[in-house]
């Protein structure tokens, strides 16, 4: 989401400077026309150096990952720096944060579709999940206590070009015929240009405090399957397993790769994930912030596209 709200605001027109921890960060967002300032979210001073006469700051850096032998990083990424970006904007004078949070932190019921209202099950599916929750809780605490401007956009699962992690192997693996075996599941997707245009209308018309899922399409794997098949022709056929064989699956692999030292590339909260499954009413957005939607096919049809001309399918 970082890069695509820096390309859009910059193409608006406004002036940006972004925070990058590496040099190969800062000469990527030179590349992109903006100003790049050298330092990292447990950095304060440079986050106040960062932020020094901005209007707004978006809040899109954080850690997106499962099955990691250490959370610890993840939760001083998703949590005491989500805290420290609004403490730092306090400091510099900035009024209003726009927070990239998850739509996970809403934390449905399993079978509900979940609007930002819906009350929070008491439990978490993953470190990712707590991590982002307790972060979200941060910055609206954050914002309380300093005066700040704080408004949450909560995103689905968010795909498009560009991206080639998380859901996106899925649909990878379908059009090029890798993926023969899944389990069939429930998921919420966001095209990443209306994910982007969901951040800026938090800018101009989110309510202080408030939460505004953005998720465009609700479909299970094989519905998605019949999508991708109508849209790029691919005519996969997939076998589908029942949902104890991922958490078996899962299990098994986790204990090897734990016991040979090597993170593994699936564990058994990635299988809770998956057998909870996520659907989230994304129309909230629509209705106070003015959000519409991209067709799935439309944005399906051009991710597929980005796809074949990057080499990841045939």
């Amino acid at each position: 989401m970082g890069g695509a709200l820096l390309r859009r605001l910059v193409a608006d027109g406004r002036a940006v400077r972004a925070l990058a921890r590496t040099s190969a960060g800062q000469d990527r967002v030179r590349s992109m026309g903006a100003e790049a300032v050298a330092g990292d979210l447990s950095d304060g001073e440079s986050l106040r150096r960062a932020m020094a006469g901005c209007r707004v700051v978006f809040h899109a850096a954080g850690v997106n990952a499962m099955c990691l032998p250490d959370p610890a990083p993840m939760y001083r990424a998703n949590v005491d720096g989500a805290a420290a970006v609004v403490q730092a904007a306090a400091s510099a004078g900035v009024s209003r944060v726009v927070h990239t949070s998850s739509a996970v932190t809403i934390g449905e019921a399993v079978g509900a579709t979940a609007t930002e209202a819906a009350p929070h099950r008491g439990s978490y599916l993953s470190h990712y999940e707590r991590s982002k929750h307790l972060g979200e809780q941060a910055v609206q605490a954050e914002g309380k206590r300093t005066g700040v401007e704080v408004v949450c956009v909560n995103p689905a699962s968010v795909q498009g070009p560009g991206r080639t992690g998380g859901t996106a192997r899925l649909l990878i693996g379908y059009v090029s015929g890798r993926l023969r075996w899944t389990v069939d599941a429930t998921f919420s997707l966001v095209f990443v240009d209306d994910c982007t245009r969901a951040h800026l209308l938090a800018e101009r018309r989110g309510a202080p405090g408030e939460r505004y899922l953005a998720s465009g399409a609700t479909l299970t794997v094989r519905e998605a399957v019949a999508v991708l098949d109508r849209v790029a022709g691919a005519g996969r056929r997939v076998h589908y397993l029942p949902g104890w064989t991922a958490s078996a699956g899962a299990g098994l692999v986790g204990g090897a790769c734990r016991l040979a030292g090597r993170q593994a590339p699936v564990c058994r909260e990635m299988a809770r994930v998956l057998r909870h499954g996520a659907a989230y009413d994304g129309s909230r957005a629509t209705r106070d912030l003015g959000l519409t939607y991209t067709p799935l096919e439309d944005w399906l049809r051009a991710t597929v596209e980005w796809y074949r001309a990057e080499g990841l399918v045939g």
